[in-house]
C-alpha cells in the first residue's frame, strides 16, 4: 500500500473473501483481488490512522466497517486472488533482498573506510584482526547473498515463480545486511550512535528486514514444507 500524507490518488490492493468458506475445498479458495480508491472508500467504511514509525517508513492502521467494494475494480478473475498476491509476494521479496544487498554495501564501505583512517597506538585499527574478520565475513555473506537475489531474479524474468528462491534470497540477504550493519556498528565504536555518520538510522532500518515482509521462521517454515517436504508447522 502506498500512503501519503493527503492521501492524494491512492490505491490499495485488496484482498477478500467472496465465496464463503465452507464452499470451498482449500482455505486459499475464494478470495478475490481488488484495486480500491482510499480517496473514495475513506469515511465510506474505510478508516487510516497513521502509526508513528523509524524514519523512511509510513505505516498506517487500516480500518474497514460495512465498507462496500465495488465488481468494477475486481483484478483478474473472481476466487483466484490469493495467487495474484503470492505471486507478487515473490517479486517483492526480491526487490527487498535487492535493497538488503545495497544497504550491506553501505555499512562494510563505512567500515573499510573508518577501519582503515582510524588510528590508534600509531597504526588503524584495520591492521587488526578482530577489526578485519568481522567486515570480511559480511562481505563474504553479501557476495554469497547477492547471487541468490540474481538467481532468483533470472527465474522471475523468465516468467517462473521463483518461491523458493524468493524466499532464501530475502533471508540471505537481511542477514547479510544484518551482519554488515553489527560490524559496522562494531568497528566505530561510540561514534556508530552519532547521527553525523549516518550509520545509526541505516541500523534500525537494517533490522527490519528480519521481521518484514517476512519473517526468517515463516521461510524457514516455507522451505521446510514445500521444498524439503517436511510436515506442515503451522
Amino acid at each position: 500500500m502506498r500512503t501519503s500524507r493527503a492521501y492524494e490518488s491512492d490505491l490499495m490492493l485488496l484482498l477478500a473473501r467472496t465465496t464463503p468458506k465452507e464452499d470451498c475445498t482449500k482455505r486459499s479458495e475464494g478470495l478475490s483481488t481488488f484495486l480500491l480508491d482510499m480517496n473514495v472508500a475513506r469515511g465510506n467504511g474505510l478508516e487510516l490512522s497513521k502509526i508513528d514509525a523509524m524514519s523512511n517508513h509510513n505505516t498506517c492502521e487500516v480500518f474497514f466497517d460495512e465498507l462496500e467494494i465495488p465488481g468494477s475494480t475486481l483484478v483478474g478473475e473472481e476466487g483466484r486472488g490469493f495467487r495474484y498476491i503470492v505471486d507478487s509476494m515473490n517479486a517483492e521479496r526480491i526487490l527487498i533482498a535487492y535493497e538488503c544487498i545495497g544497504d550491506a554495501k553501505f555499512f562494510i564501505r563505512k567500515a573499510v573506510e573508518y577501519a582503515g583512517s582510524r588510528v590508534v597506538f600509531d597504526r588503524p585499527i584495520g591492521a587488526n584482526q578482530g577489526v578485519q574478520f568481522p567486515i570480511s565475513e559480511a562481505y563474504a555473506k553479501a557476495q554469497a547473498a547477492e547471487l541468490m537475489v540474481a538467481k532468483a531474479a533470472a527465474i522471475i524474468e523468465a516468467g517462473h515463480r521463483a518461491a523458493s528462491e524468493a524466499n532464501m534470497a530475502k533471508m540471505l540477504a537481511a542477514d547479510a545486511s544484518w551482519a554488515a550493519a553489527e560490524a559496522c556498528m562494531s568497528v566505530h565504536g561510540g561514534f556508530a550512535f552519532a547521527r553525523e555518520y549516518g550509520i545509526e538510522r541505516k541500523w534500525r532500518e537494517a533490522r527490519l528486514y528480519q521481521t518484514a515482509p517476512i519473517t526468517r521462521n515463516m521461510i524457514l517454515s516455507y522451505l521446510a514444507q514445500h521444498v524439503l517436504d517436511l510436515p506442515r508447522s503451522y
